[in-house]
């Protein structure tokens, strides 16, 4: 039974860490597999609720989604929002619609990015060879994604002899599905064990050392939907991610 790490809650939101693996909307693909929107609407009950001051569009989109506001791949670990009644959906929902969330990830990523600091600009849309991927084509959905180098690893031993990595501090600016993935694979420094951008070969390779992708949402900072003040939250890495910087150095 999915049991996520609660860093935040009140009467109007939850703000979870969610474990990596676990997917967060229900879908036809999911029916076997417990959801974080299973976990959510079964602390919300959502048929109690009441629904006079919001909108029909956002009652219903509250309504199939769980009063989860943004996504987070399956692979993905770290902070998630939640809201619990469609007040605060809606208002969180203007948040992320004007750009006003503050969200950063930690990844690890193959090679040495340089410059250090920098910005991805390149839209984003649907494989036409592949309707489950995604990639940088003509005519996408505008997509922007900030970036600075933490540090600057290489790997021991076991890893390839000289193969230098990248911890990245990343932005999304915009929400597009896979974008830091796809952005990342798109400059040339692809997720370190990233099952779908990484390259079959690669990731062979990755998996030895990596158990999974090395993409964690560490930071999430909003203002309250209700109150009005600002929140900010983090979560560290999970123990397997701390594991595997400890297999590089700098």
């Amino acid at each position: 039974m999915l049991d996520p790490q609660i860093i935040f809650e009140d009467d109007f939101l939850v703000v979870i860490d969610k474990p990596a693996g676990v997917v967060v909307n229900r879908a036809d693909t999911t029916a076997k597999t417990e959801t974080v929107q299973d976990w959510a609407e079964s602390r919300i009950e959502i048929g109690d609720l009441r629904f006079e001051n919001v909108s029909p569009e956002v009652r219903e989109e509250f309504t199939s989604r769980g009063g989860i506001g943004h996504r987070l791949d399956k692979d993905t670990s770290g902070l998630l929002v939640i809201a619990k009644t469609p007040e605060a959906f809606s208002k969180l929902k203007e948040q992320f619609k004007g750009r006003e969330v503050v969200k950063k990830y930690l990844a690890l990523v193959h090679g040495k990015v340089e410059p250090a600091e920098g910005t991805v600009d390149a839209p984003i849309s649907r494989s036409p060879f592949n309707r489950k991927h995604f990639g940088v084509f003509p005519g996408g959905r505008p997509a922007l994604t900030k970036f600075k180098v933490r540090k600057y690893l290489k790997g021991l031993k076991a890893l390839k002899s000289g193969e230098v990595f990248s911890l990245l501090e990343v932005e999304p600016k915009t929400g597009r599905t896979h974008q830091i993935r796809v952005h990342m694979k798109y400059v040339g420094h692809p997720i370190v064990s990233d099952p779908i951008y990484g390259g079959r070969k690669q990731v062979r390779e990755d998996l030895k050392w990596c158990p999974r992708l090395f993409l964690h949402a560490a930071k999430l900072a909003f203002s309250h939907p209700v109150a009005g003040e600002d929140l900010s939250f983090e979560a560290p890495l999970t123990e397997e991610l701390a594991l595997v910087l400890g297999k590089l150095r700098g």
